[in-house]
């Protein structure tokens, strides 16, 4: 079927072309960060012809509690808010992979940061999109010098824009010194996670992640993964990570709706393994992009057909 797209966004309580989705200079979330935002993904399958987005239900329930987290004014059930990019999906008429953002931010044309009394809005723009990091090759990383702000900080369970400063800054720390990626250690000094994806270590057959008490961002990719995990009978521990522990690890990888399931080669300058995607990570990558487009049946409550 031949495509046709076309380029458009929700906004300001309807759907409208993307060119008219803008903001005024004063607004609110631009000035301060006050915003909360998720990322979820579409994947399109040519057999079916059809799009299929990535537990949308989740996603929309995660960004409903990042509003409670920051006193939002938003009264959007989780269910409304996967109804509009349902609806927008189907008036763009994507045949391909994409990345949605949903937004609520705080729309006021005012000054004085704060969350509470403050008018918002809800955007969501669509992106074409496949790998974000390169899945097939070994990431190389680095432990940032800047630490994971602490949920006594900025509440790390809220996806906040305002928080990603933190991320902005480890990410460009580590590719300006050469690496694809950073990892953060939280402000005790233990392993957290990247700059915008969870993360997972292998040792001896068992899968070790972070806690959430590790400041880490509670991942809807990263609960598909500790699922999976459980359901192929791996041995799953999530408790504190040390820093040397990385460097020891069989494998490691990374977890997150724009990242999937990407391996790690290197740490530190570290050679991680023997430098070669995992076992583990190979068959937790291989059933996660199978089940992305409705290849198991086994989670295909997991996915949302658009068409």
């Amino acid at each position: 079927m031949p495509e046709s797209i076309k380029k458009l966004s929700y906004f300001e309580g309807k759907i409208v072309p993307e060119s008219e989705a803008n903001i005024n200079i004063k607004t609110h979330a631009l000035q301060y960060g006050t915003t909360v935002f998720g990322g979820i993904r579409g994947y399109y399958d040519s057999s079916s012809d059809n799009l299929y987005v990535f537990r949308i239900l989740d996603h929309y329930k995660r960004l409903v509690n990042s509003t409670k987290i920051m006193q939002l004014q938003f009264t959007k059930t989780p269910e409304e808010l996967r109804d509009i990019t349902l609806d927008l999906l189907k008036q763009s008429g994507y045949r391909r992979n994409v990345y949605l953002r949903p937004f609520i931010y705080t729309s006021a044309l005012q000054l004085s940061p704060r969350f509470h009394d403050v008018p918002t809005e809800l955007a969501i723009y669509v992106l074409e999109l496949d790998d974000y990091l390169d899945t097939k090759r070994g990431l190389t990383t680095m432990v940032s010098s800047w630490r994971r702000f602490d949920d006594t900080v900025i509440p790390t369970l809220s996806k906040v824009s305002g928080g990603y400063v933190n991320s902005a800054l480890a990410k460009s720390e580590a590719v300006q010194n050469g690496y694809d990626e950073a990892i953060f250690l939280d402000g005790r000094g233990f392993v957290s996670e990247g700059s915008a994806e969870n993360i997972f270590l292998v040792r001896d057959g068992k899968i070790i992640t972070p806690s959430i008490s590790s400041s880490l961002l509670e991942g809807i990719t990263r609960r598909s993964v500790l699922q999976l995990a459980k359901d192929s009978g791996y041995d799953i521990i999530e408790r504190d990570i040390t820093r040397s522990e990385l460097y020891i690890a069989d494998e490691i990888f990374f977890s997150g709706t724009g990242v999937q399931i990407a391996w790690v080669s290197e740490v530190d300058k570290r050679k991680i393994g023997n430098g070669e995607m995992g076992p583990i990570t190979k068959k937790l990558q291989s059933t996660f992009f199978d089940l992305v487009v409705g290849k198991n049946q086994n989670y295909k409550h997991w996915l949302t057909p658009v068409y």
